[in-house]
């Protein structure tokens, strides 16, 4: 009989949606182990919940035993009216398309209130929204459905502790959202043939079929390989037959790639003038062969500071807070490495901000206005936000915002390369710059930060900040190296 749980709704949708996970670990392929950021995350949720656990005077924990011995206590539990169940098991056999399923959920708390039970799981997530964490309600309804499967009475609420530590409400609907959902799964699981899932480079960077899948489609000649062509445009593709970078381009010119149409929202919506783009990353990739477009638009300097920001998303801190803000001067009166690293007290984010506005100071002391070379908006988005949490007394966050040069769309204009993204990672690769950390990202950055924050070895928390400055020195490094090739094709020219 299928098997459906209430983590296929976390499979589905993380790292991004994905039909051809939920096959993949059905049939038993391995995937890759948790990396280092994903194991902090586990630890991080396992505390919060616990943590929220120690709350209650007295529970029935029912962590220990089989499946089958742990549904049977939940029911002796709910019978007897206990306070509160920790890690329940609830169970029902259902019918979804005419298919019998085991339906299977585990939720953390079953709470007793008046003659019902709240049921609340823990989250490190600080956002449960359907925008932001679709699968958490997911999850939450079809607890509540199964709560109601069991006892026959809806739940008295559904609830989330979020990573805020606050109680968030999650309205019950029947199960019905949820049970939609596992129709879908439910044919995925069952699917007779590999189901197609376009590749993309965001979507698959931190999924554990990742080993799986960009082989395969490299191997295939993926149309989705191509820079530009997104989910929706790469499954209206397969629907017309076009699976290959070369049918592609055989089967379009600019004219007509620019005429076809894709799902967009809740209609359909022309490639317009992203075709060029999308023809000329084709053939880059096709031929293997870089294809000149214009000369770099970088302003002509004897020196440029290197800047890149190592940062927490706002789920693993109660901020969504810059630990390290990175620069180097690179040129012909190359500086010293400067790294601002944010204390690890109370006023640590704050002390990190100064930190930084005391080091550009010093740099627009010594060489006047100078370029502040990044890759992609994060830096500039990050500034905007302390400028606003901390301010900018004496204008020097303002002078910075000012000299932003992003590298990356002023790379992406002057040349396209034969590769599948345009991340800084894979960038600076194909330009031949070698790291000394190898097949390390800012993932792992951050794993290593939040080690630091909580050992109290004050040695091994030294060593911990200086991997993380090491990885960021190469990231500045790194842009160095990409920036110098990029006017490098141009010379002469």
């Amino acid at each position: 009989m299928l098997r459906l749980t209430a983590s296929d709704f976390y499979t589905y949708s993380r790292p991004s949606k994905c039909e051809l996970r939920i096959y993949l670990k059905e049939i038993g392929e391995e995937g890759s182990p948790p990396g280092p950021y994903d194991q902090v995350l586990f630890k991080l949720g396992k505390r919060h919940e616990v943590s929220h656990l120690a709350t209650f005077p007295e529970y029935e924990d029912l962590r220990e035993g089989s499946l089958e011995d742990r549904e049977e206590r939940t029911k002796e539990a709910l019978k007897h009216g206990a306070s509160v169940i920790y890690q329940a098991v609830l169970k029902t056999i259902y019918e979804l398309d005419g298919r019998k399923c085991e339906i299977l959920g585990e939720p953390d708390f079953l709470i007793r209130q008046q003659d019902g039970y709240i049921v609340r799981d823990s989250k490190i997530s600080r956002r449960i929204t359907e925008n932001d964490h679709a699968e958490i309600l997911r999850q939450l309804e079809i607890y509540g459905w199964l709560y109601d499967q069991t006892t026959g009475k809806s739940p008295f609420a559904l609830q989330v502790h979020a990573g805020t530590g606050d109680i968030v409400e999650v309205p019950y609907d029947g199960g019905s959202a949820a049970l939609q959902l596992f129709k879908q799964i439910a044919s995925l699981k069952t699917a007779e043939s590999e189901i197609y899932s376009p590749v993309g480079w965001s979507k698959c960077g931190g999924c554990t079929f990742h080993s799986y899948c960009w082989p395969r489609a490299k191997a295939n000649r993926d149309v989705a390989l191509v820079p530009g062509v997104d989910q929706n445009l790469a499954m209206a593709f397969k629907a017309q037959e076009i699976t290959t970078i070369e049918e592609l381009l055989r089967r379009f010119d600019e004219d007509s790639l620019s005429e076809f149409k894709r799902p967009w929202g809740a209609g359909m919506r022309r490639v317009g003038k992203d075709a060029v783009k999308i023809l000329r990353m084709a053939k880059a990739l096709s031929e293997g062969k870089e294809i000149m477009i214009q000369p770099p638009l970088i302003p002509d300097h004897p020196n440029y500071v290197m800047f890149d920001l190592e940062g927490l998303p706002p789920h693993l801190d109660e901020l969504e807070k810059i630990y390290l803000w990175g620069l180097q001067v690179f040129g012909k009166a190359k500086g010293d490495f400067m790294p601002a690293v944010a204390g690890f007290g109370k006023d640590g984010d704050e002390k990190g901000w100064q930190s930084f506005l005391k080091n550009v100071k010093a740099i627009f002391d010594k060489y006047g206005d100078i370029p502040f070379i990044h890759w992609h908006h994060y830096e500039r988005v990050k500034i905007n936000l302390y400028l606003e949490r901390y301010g900018d007394r004496n204008g020097i966050a303002a002078r910075v915002k000012s000299n932003l040069l992003d590298l990356l769309p002023v790379t992406q204009h002057s040349i396209a390369l034969p590769i599948p993204s345009y991340s800084l990672k894979v960038v600076e690769k194909y330009v031949g710059f070698k790291r000394t950390l190898d097949e390390v990202a800012g993932d792992w950055a951050m794993a290593k930060y939040i080690e630091a924050t909580e050992t109290e070895d004050r040695e091994q928390r030294d060593n911990l900040m200086d991997q993380i400055l090491a990885y960021n020195r190469e990231d500045l490094e790194a842009t160095w190296a990409v920036l110098n090739w990029l006017r490098s094709k141009w010379d002469g020219k």
